[in-house]
């Protein structure tokens, strides 16, 4: 116990990470998997939306084998734009940042 009276745990290894968290993420990447697969198998003209494209790009930072994958993909789906709009074109977030129209 420390001085404050609490426990501190010492960190977690690899194998023990793996043990806790596997199935929940195994659940979360055949989840990811299921919904490429429902808009792959759906009728209409969306193959180009920014949001799928996002998520695709997602899935290859994932498979990098480079450092940091939470932060880049945050920074991947997030809107690094500084000014704000005249208007709002939608009513939320889309969860992916909108390409910049070219005009």
């Amino acid at each position: 116990m420390s001085r404050t009276g609490s426990h501190t745990s010492p960190p977690l290894n690899q194998r023990a990470i793996i043990d806790r968290y596997f199935l929940e993420h195994r659940a979360k990447v055949i989840d990811v998997a299921a919904f490429l697969d429902r808009v792959d198998r759906a009728q209409g003209d969306a193959e180009d939306d920014h949001r799928v494209a996002a998520l695709r790009a997602c899935c290859a930072l994932l498979l990098d084998g480079k450092p940091d994958r939470a932060r880049r993909v945050l920074e991947l789906l997030s809107d690094h734009t500084t000014e704000p709009i005249a208007h709002a074109t939608t009513k939320g977030a889309t969860g992916a940042p909108t390409p910049k129209v070219k005009g």
